[in-house]
């Protein structure tokens, strides 16, 4: 059976990216508070990576009644729930976000939850079966490539960057790279923020060179966002 995202783990300089990245919340998780303080740095991971993501999408994180803002909270908040569902039924915590993330954003309540009309369904029901079948990729490169096809493919049209970006949090999550949910990948995406947008355009494209430069893009993002949570608990 074809693994489609071994391929994009065999990309130039991709899988050296993602061991890195998965050393850095590896060693985030060693941490010797990370058994007592878990629950309170994941709390603070979600608030500063929902700030983070709501930036992204041109919120205003100071303002916590910024639509984009609440939208990134609630759907972040819900990471650890949705992650236990998302290998049975990646749809649906798909729907869930959209319905968090674009609440306040949509005067059709109707459409929340509810694919565009216009998304290539097709491809995202294949993104959906390559994103839960077992895989020799690691788990980064698995979240990468959910992020850049929820971006390039824009399903709802409303809250997709906050949706893309919490359905990163999820795979991470997920496919047991950050099992505690305490790295902050939004604030490592922030961080790097002047390749975001240029390489998903890259990303989507299609082309090696841009598929993998999109991957490594994200694998760094990780490291920081582990990078990040390091220094919140230090301080």
């Amino acid at each position: 059976m074809d693994d489609p995202l071994a391929h994009v783990a065999a990309l130039d300089g991709v899988g050296t990216a993602a061991s890195y990245a998965r050393d850095s919340i590896d060693a985030l998780l060693r941490q010797p508070t990370m058994r007592s303080s878990a629950a309170s740095l994941a709390a603070e991971s979600a608030m500063r990576g929902a700030r983070a993501s709501a930036l992204l999408a041109g919120g205003d994180p100071d303002d916590l009644d910024d639509p984009h803002v609440q939208g990134a909270l609630r759907a972040v908040a819900e990471v650890p729930e949705l992650a236990q569902l998302w290998e049975r039924s990646p749809l649906q915590v798909l729907a869930r976000l959209h319905v968090l993330a674009a609440r306040n954003l949509v005067d059709d309540g109707d459409a929340l939850g509810r694919p565009s009309p216009t998304v290539d369904a097709a491809r995202l029901d294949q993104l959906m079966r390559v994103a839960t079948v077992p895989t020799a990729a690691p788990g980064v490169v698995v979240a990468a490539i959910v992020h850049g096809e929820l971006l390039s493919m824009q399903p709802f049209g409303t809250a997709d960057g906050v949706v893309a970006r919490a359905a990163e949090r999820i795979v991470l999550v997920a496919r047991g790279v950050d099992t505690k949910a305490v790295s902050i990948p939004e604030a490592g995406h922030l961080a790097l923020v002047r390749a975001y947008e240029p390489l998903v355009e890259a990303y989507a494209t299609g082309t090696a060179d841009g598929v993998g430069a999109w991957v490594r893009h994200c694998a760094e993002a990780y490291a920081h966002g582990a990078a990040e949570a390091m220094a919140e608990r230090s301080g």
